[in-house]
């Protein structure tokens, strides 16, 4: 791991999108090869990092350039669209900065937000195995002088593998949460590359292990209280995983639309024997490219509510930005599995084989899918319009 030396300034929506579309047909060249052989993304990272797009998200105030959730959203879906674990490995990053945003004092903002800027990339340290439920923190935190020492186990730490700060969820004497912005090189910690998903291969979602590490006083964030009121913490958290699973659908269709029109296809069989003029397959395609329309409208549409959210923080606001982002979340999540199946049933038994990486599409949309249950997303989707109940403040919804 490495820190970028040049970090380009990006600063405007238009051009992070610009400089996205360009990221993104470099990293897809070679993607089906990383998840093949599991060949961790150490220089597309750099490239991810000098672009100048980990910053986009830093207000303009901190001299980023502060860009609406609607072209933050693109931006990840069309990396992800690339490659799905590129997509996913700054999620946390950006979930990172919005906490600073909400709850940091006015110099945290400043030191942490410059390096941002400069390239320094956060990682999590979030999840825990074995817990009561997955809200649940046994990772402690106790005061040792003018700082603090942290003491436990981590695992899901997607980006923790290649990060230079790693944002880890404590709980004080007190037993309340924190968020301890620890940097990578503290004595006593310890990232293993142990994860083994079948999909998002390369995010490095493994475990981070604190033994008695320090953290000065400066570099905690209050944690629990960004959802002890409303804040949009918990629907930013969500619109990026959205855009994982649209980036991931959209992929899964181009790569079902060139399958079909191609004339020679060296790896046809008996089981992939389509046709652009077949009625089944057309239905299938027109089924696909209307689900993937509206998830990428609803994307945009939960950007513009979760924008007005951060402009104007309230109970109505953020509830409503909540509901928009779970509408998105849920459609997302369907059309990323069924794009990615649908390729499986289009290209038969050959979609099966490494050297052609079909398969990477549905495997990655299976994972990630996982992350909350959609089914509570539909829930409180119901709930809100039926009952006029908000959703609960939390970061899965």
């Amino acid at each position: 791991m490495t820190l970028s030396q040049h970090v380009a300034v990006i600063t405007s929506d238009e051009q992070a999108l610009i400089v996205a579309s360009d990221l993104a047909d470099d990293f897809k060249r070679d993607s089906a090869l990383r998840d093949r052989e599991r060949r961790l993304p150490h220089p597309e990272l750099e490239a991810f990092s000098r672009s100048g797009l980990w910053g986009i998200s830093v207000p303009k105030a901190y001299g980023g350039a502060g860009v609406s959730n609607i072209t933050l959203a693109k931006v990840i879906a069309l990396i992800t669209q690339a490659d799905g674990s590129l997509g996913q490995i700054p999620q946390n990053h950006f979930y990172a900065v919005e906490v600073l945003r909400v709850n940091a004092s006015e110099a945290q903002k400043r030191r942490l937000y410059a390096e941002v800027l400069t390239g320094q990339r956060f990682g999590n340290a979030l999840a825990e195995l074995g817990t009561q439920t997955a809200h649940h923190r046994t990772t402690r935190l106790r005061r040792d002088g003018d700082g603090y020492r942290i003491n436990g186990r981590k695992f899901y730490a997607t980006g923790a593998l290649y990060a230079q700060r790693i944002p880890t969820a404590v709980v004080d004497e007190n037993g309340v949460q924190q968020l301890a912005f620890v940097p990578r090189s503290s004595q006593g910690l310890t990232i293993i590359d142990d994860w083994s998903g079948f999909g998002q291969r390369t995010t490095g979602s493994g475990s981070v292990v604190f033994e008695d590490v320090y953290v000065g006083a400066a570099d905690v964030v209050p944690f629990q209280s960004a959802f002890e009121r409303p804040t949009p913490v918990g629907p930013l958290a969500q619109i990026l995983h959205a855009a994982i699973d649209t980036g991931i659908a959209r992929a899964a269709y181009e790569d079902a639309l060139q399958f079909v029109r191609s004339k020679t296809r060296p790896w046809i069989d008996a089981t992939s024997d389509v046709a652009t003029d077949d009625p089944h397959t057309l239905k299938i395609f027109g089924q696909l490219s209307s689900r993937l329309h509206a998830a990428e409208a609803l994307l945009e549409r939960a950007g513009e509510f979760l924008d007005r959210a951060q402009a104007d923080t309230n109970a109505e606001t953020v509830a409503a930005a909540s509901i928009a982002v779970a509408e998105a979340r849920a459609i997302s999540t369907e059309i990323s599995l069924a794009t990615g199946s649908t390729l499986f049933e289009l290209a038969g038994s050959q979609a099966t084989l490494a050297e052609h990486g079909l398969d990477r599409h549905w495997r990655n949309a299976r994972v990630h899918t996982l992350h909350d249950p959609v089914r509570w997303k539909y829930h409180a989707v119901g709930n809100f319009y039926l009952n006029d109940e908000k959703p609960p403040l939390r970061g899965t919804i």
